[in-house]
């Protein structure tokens, strides 16, 4: 503080014009501010300015109402307490809520000529003069509650400005401060009733260590009650702290015995000044302060917020990262800290507990695996985020073992998550989307190898929204799970059914990357990282996207399932359902914005195909069928060793994502050959861990909210023009050739609802009899093919050849890429 100007000895001539000063308030009372801030009376009086550095008070809030407050988070009830936010830890009541003991108990304490004088107290003042400055006695303070108040709200004032200046004169120990604060409270005095002067020092006091500020905050703390219920002895306690908040806040057991004796000083006083009779205050005296204390836990940001931390979490970011919060981050946090808001999530208290529960059932804190697991649950059609399942304990900061964490890894970077992880086969679905909306049928039968052109996948032409891709003559190979191999030809419902890459590289192959992209875009993907739709990113706008190479966060993930259980509603997740300020004006918050993003009957008919995987024999999603007999939608994934995913839904109820894998050393610590809860495998995937993740969590979910057996029967209704089938093969060019027969691939045909397989020979196949065209109605959007393409019936190989002068410098693809299971 060496900045800071020196406190100066009053001189003869000071001491005089000090006690002129104090005189003339005294006696002239409210007159006196008017005649003392005259400029002639300042100009007379020179000791007096000299030591007054200022009188202005312009600019200074001094509405007893208006203080900074904490913010505090709800859940979607409005009523369970997630978390609190404050730089100062205060809660405003109205005087009327403050018991007459409390209102009592701070005047005979700090000013018992409070409801007397004129807002200074001449007998205070001069006592505390004497014997400070003229008997040389220990520094006395004489202040008023009045001026008291106008301190407090002077240092509260220059805190908010961040002023280190204006808060050093706020609270420096000398005589311009006291001539200040008094001339300031004979005005306060002018405008304001006592009790509005008595309600703003009961909310801006300070009333114990950790910037514990107010009544209502100190009944809470320790008492465990509302200001207006407390009693003589409780509001005694609280009284006494604030002439020193460090030394006699009676939480710090250390503290007990002093805090006890200043409690007891106050009773003495109230039954001195009439407030409580000598029996009362006998009595009060008597009772061990220890024995009233019902002392209740701090809490301020999100690492106290137990099984809701992650979520309490998600929404401050997304506060900070909301516009409708201010214009900067460091406005927004502000508000939250100071603006008294009442902020309701979208949280599901059931939901939450549940995906908490499922999530170190499945994968404990404590597993020697190290594993995490992350889970993300959405309400489809409202973009409403329900809750978070992780088996770890958020910090905040800095983790000590492998419990904690302060990454949110279910969402998104700028929401405090990583860059997102790759999900396997889960993103299957939004293929068949594609594909649809290409105007094909999910029966067409597709022709399939195990290495692909780039350059097959090129839609320069292509005239939606995305960014063209162009691919070159690089090959990117690629197998299906466990058999390393590939069925050809194979139809993209039984691709996804049995969740093989190959035809889905196919399907991309014929009808473009381009459209892939759109339909993810649509569907609600963005990367993790940047935030950007998937072909503007060209680390991942590949070919192996299609088989879950990709950078998602789990939220993005749910919410895509989300969109699927909505018949193609997409919204934009969001995590406040209402936000008010403490004057009750609501605050806009960030909206949903759900539209119709995809058809309802393509995603009739993905749910389709989503059902059959978990209820065919050849299914490869049957782990995650439901064990309540629930209909069931729902795909599993497994990025190679890495990470083991499950997404899928209840329809119109909730979407849920799951994902296993080690977040922080993927690679160095793969999902195989080891025990997860204490079962070894040697292959895991996304089956086998993450599926019964999902499962728990949905049906407990289903069982919590009455959601019966039938739930779901209705939907999954496929559309005959996406489901027609033909003898025909579509070749990864797109040209369609004649008749075949592969008894190795005899599942052929619609699918019924029981599971069982048959034919469906409508002659409106949109696969046609003509060449098909990738994007535009051209028969090879990467020119004619020099090549042969042959399919050998029953061998379930393909061999191409072909050439192409396509560059690009976007393939990532080296090695043979296994999405699996």
């Amino acid at each position: 503080m060496s900045c800071m100007p020196k406190k100066k000895s009053p001189t003869v001539a000071r001491v005089l014009s000090l006690i002129m000063a104090y005189v003339t308030l005294c006696v002239a009372g409210g007159i006196a501010a008017s005649v003392l801030l005259m400029p002639a009376v300042f100009a007379a009086n020179k000791a007096t300015q000299a030591l007054v550095p200022s009188l202005q008070v312009e600019g200074i809030d001094f509405d007893v109402t208006s203080l900074p407050q904490k913010s505090i988070m709800y859940a979607s009830d409005g009523t369970t307490k997630m978390g609190e936010f404050y730089e100062d830890n205060r809660i405003v009541v109205p005087i009327k809520n403050v018991s007459k003991y409390m209102r009592w108990a701070v005047v005979a304490r700090e000013d018992k000529r409070f409801f007397d004088h004129a807002g200074v107290d001449v007998q205070g003042v001069m006592r505390a003069f004497v014997k400070t400055y003229v008997l040389k006695q220990d520094e006395q303070g004489g202040s008023s509650l009045t001026q008291q108040y106008v301190k407090n709200v002077l240092i509260t004032k220059a805190e908010s400005d961040n002023d280190p200046i204006a808060r050093y004169h706020a609270s420096e120990g000398t005589v311009a401060r006291k001539i200040r604060e008094m001339l300031i409270a004979v005005q306060m005095e002018q405008k304001y009733s006592k009790l509005e002067i008595l309600q703003g020092y009961l909310n801006i006091a300070q009333f114990g260590r950790n910037r514990l500020y107010g009544v209502e905050t100190a009944a809470r703390r320790y008492f465990n009650v509302s200001a207006k219920d407390l009693n003589i002895v409780q509001s005694a306690t609280i009284a006494a702290i604030t002439k020193n908040p460090e030394k006699f806040d009676p939480s710090v057991e250390a503290n007990l015995p002093t805090a006890q004796k200043q409690r007891n000083t106050v009773l003495q006083l109230m039954y001195e000044q009439g407030y409580i009779t000598k029996a009362e205050c006998t009595q009060a005296q008597k009772t061990p302060i220890q024995d009233t204390l019902n002392i209740q836990p701090l809490t301020t940001g999100c690492q106290n917020a137990g099984d809701y931390a992650f979520f309490c979490a998600y929404v401050t970011q997304r506060i900070l990262n909301s516009s409708e919060f201010g214009k900067t981050k460091e406005a927004r946090l502000q508000l939250l800290k100071e603006g008294g808001l009442s902020i309701v999530t979208t949280l599901d208290v059931d939901a939450n507990s549940l995906l908490m529960k499922a999530a170190r059932d499945t994968v404990p804190p404590t597993d020697p695996s190290g594993f995490e697991i992350m889970m993300a649950s959405v309400k489809p059609g409202t973009g409403e985020v329900l809750g978070f399942g992780i088996n770890r304990t958020y910090t905040g900061g800095d983790a000590t073992d492998q419990t904690q964490t302060s990454m949110n890894y279910m969402v998104d970077a700028e929401d405090g998550g990583g860059a997102g992880f790759p999900v396997g086969s889960t993103i299957k679905p939004f293929n068949m989307v594609a594909w649809m909306e290409a105007g094909r049928s999910i029966n067409e039968n597709l022709q399939t190898t195990t290495s692909y052109a780039t350059s097959e996948f090129a839609c320069e032409n292509y005239n939606g929204k995305m960014q063209n891709y162009s691919g070159t003559t690089e090959l990117w190979p690629v197998t299906n799970a466990l058999t390393n191999g590939t069925v050809n030809p194979e139809s993209p419902f039984l691709g996804l059914v049995r969740s093989h890459n190959t035809t889905q590289a196919s399907m991309g192959a014929i009808i473009g990357l381009c459209r892939v992209a759109d339909a993810y875009t649509q569907a609600g993907y963005h990367d993790a990282s940047s935030l950007k739709t998937i072909d503007q990113v060209p680390a991942t706008y590949n070919p192996a996207m299609m088989i879950g190479s990709v950078n998602v966060s789990p939220l993005t993930m749910a919410n895509m399932y989300a969109t699927l259980a909505a018949d193609g509603v997409e919204c934009t997740p969001i995590a406040m359902k209402k936000v008010t300020r403490m004057n009750g004006e609501e605050i806009s918050v960030p909206k949903a914005n759900c539209h119709q993003a995809i058809d309802k009957e393509i995603v009739q008919t993905v749910a389709y195909a989503l059902n059959q995987g978990t209820i065919r024999s050849d299914g490869a999603g049957q782990y995650a069928k439901l064990d309540s007999g629930r209909k069931t939608f729902a795909k599993t994934g497994t990025n190679e060793t890495m990470y083991m995913a499950t997404g899928g839904f209840i329809p119109k109820q909730i979407a849920t994502f799951v994902l296993v894998g080690d977040a922080q050393a993927p690679i160095q610590n793969p999902v195989a050959n080891i025990a997860i809860n204490g079962t070894y495998r040697g292959y895991w995937d996304g089956g086998t861990i993450a599926a019964p993740a999902w499962k728990e969590f949905m049906d407990a979910y289903a069982d919590k909210k009455g959601l019966g057996k039938d739930v779901g029967n209705d939907y999954g209704t496929p559309v005959a023009k996406y489901t027609t089938s033909s003898g025909s093969v579509t070749t990864i060019q797109g040209r369609t050739l004649g008749t075949y027969s592969n008894t190795s691939n005899s599942n052929n045909g619609t699918t019924n609802s029981n599971g069982t397989t048959g034919n469906n020979s409508s002659s409106n196949s949109t696969g046609g009899n003509s060449t098909q065209s990738n994007q535009s109605g051209q028969s090879n959007q990467s020119g004619q093919s020099n090549g042969q393409s042959s399919t050998q019936s029953n061998s379930g190989t393909s061999s191409q050849q072909g050439t192409s002068n396509q560059q690009s410098s976007n393939s990532q693809q080296s090695g043979t890429t296994n999405s699996g299971q």
